[in-house]
């Protein structure tokens, strides 16, 4: 089983692979239904075109597993990892804010910024791209709070089995995009500055779209 790793300097982001604890039980959510006629969508062009227009696609797709449609995760990986590509969509006001996210070291073995190459593979290290469900909050012995991830695609469906989570590491905190300039790598999970995680992990919940592209 592949997980995620935690930086503790600026030479190495890479630690023992992560072993996940059975989920933690959540109670069952009621869908949220959009009634009259949604805002526009990203007025301000944050989200590139085609990333947003999948993500609508894969919404109608896979509605029989995402009851959510409140809010919606876009994760863009032609984005370099300095930059904000982790977006927030909120489908009843349109708006969209953006914050930071990790990408698998196998994905960017050079640790360039940018990831080049995407697997499902168990212990490849690498991203996943595709359409994924939240799973609701959890929290593991490693990686303590966190938000769980089913994959809904050929592309990801061992997110599971790989431990892929939404999770807080210090290799993506802002002191550390400081001092390298680009954040740590983790083993294809979606690691956060601790900051941003707990209104996340709140807002993520259970039942919503993570919808990860390059």
């Amino acid at each position: 089983m592949a997980g995620c790793s935690s930086a503790t300097a600026s030479t190495v982001d890479l630690a023992t692979p992560l072993v996940m604890p059975e989920p933690v039980p959540t109670p069952a959510v009621a869908p949220v239904v959009l009634s009259g006629d949604p805002a526009p969508l990203d007025p301000k062009g944050m989200v590139r075109k085609e990333v947003m227009d999948r993500a609508m696609a894969a919404l109608d797709i896979h509605h029989r597993k995402i009851p959510q449609r409140d809010r919606m995760y876009l994760v863009d990986f032609k984005v370099h990892s300095a930059e904000p590509r982790l977006y927030e969509v909120d489908l009843l006001a349109g708006t969209v804010t953006a914050m930071r996210t990790s990408h698998g070291r196998g994905s960017d073995p050079e640790h360039t910024g940018v990831p080049r190459a995407f697997s499902n593979t168990p212990e490849s290290f690498m991203s996943s791209v595709g359409s994924y469900v939240t799973a609701g909050p959890n929290w593991g012995p490693q990686q303590g709070p966190n938000v769980l991830l089913d994959g809904l695609e050929y592309s990801n469906d061992k997110a599971r089995e790989r431990a892929i989570i939404v999770h807080g590491a210090d290799y993506a905190d802002p002191d550390f995009l400081e001092r390298e300039g680009k954040l740590g790598r983790s083993y294809g999970c979606f690691s956060v500055a601790h900051a941003d995680l707990p209104g996340l992990r709140e807002r993520m919940g259970e039942g919503r779209l993570l919808f990860a592209f390059s």
